[in-house]
């Protein structure tokens, strides 16, 4: 019973900072594919290889899917930006920011002392700094803050989705983004 209140916390605090739903799931409902990785290699969001968040600097896929089965619970929530059409660009990038804004307000307002393990993921991309450091061949400029994808981690995030009761796909004109708080009582 005590965790059902944590859990309800949690879920609680995210729709208070904006998420349109939250759930928490048993991390072991989390299915894992290295697909993903291929999928990221593609480069369709053009952050390969351009973020520490991101593969392949981000970490070994297999590692990463290790790490996730490490876990006993997560808190998936996301957030739903409307659009004007489907080729709102510009729609689509300002919901992006609110998604990575949510995602460091959330990561601010969870005490991580009272996890034994915690682990923050979003969507795509870090999101922290404006350029990735990545990108200046400096170091992570803030590794305490950056936030890896739930792809990088090789999470299949619309089976995620389901497990928490949450549909992938919200509606024409909408675009939907999804975070995980991955954690240990």
């Amino acid at each position: 019973m005590e965790n059902n209140a944590v859990f309800e916390r949690l879920c609680a605090i995210a729709k208070e900072l904006g998420a349109d739903n939250a759930s928490v799931i048993e991390a072991s409902r989390i299915e894992l594919d290295p697909v993903f990785r291929d999928i990221c290699a593609s480069n369709a969001c053009g952050m390969y290889g351009k973020c520490y968040a991101c593969p392949p600097d981000v970490g070994d896929a297999h590692a990463l899917m290790s790490d996730v089965r490490t876990y006993d619970y997560a808190l998936v929530y996301q957030k739903i930006g409307q659009l004007e059409d489907s080729f709102d660009f510009e729609g689509m990038t300002e919901a992006k920011k609110v998604f990575y804004n949510l995602t460091q307000r959330l990561r601010s307002s969870v005490n991580e002392d009272e996890f034994s393990k915690i682990l923050h993921l979003g969507a795509g991309g870090c999101g922290v700094c404006k350029v990735c450091a990545k990108k200046t061949g400096e170091p992570c400029r803030f590794p305490h803050l950056a936030i890896a994808s739930l792809e990088a981690y090789c999470i299949n995030v619309s089976r995620m989705a389901n497990s928490a009761g949450m549909k992938y796909i919200n509606g024409q004109n909408t675009v939907t983004y999804f975070g995980a708080v991955l954690f240990n009582l």
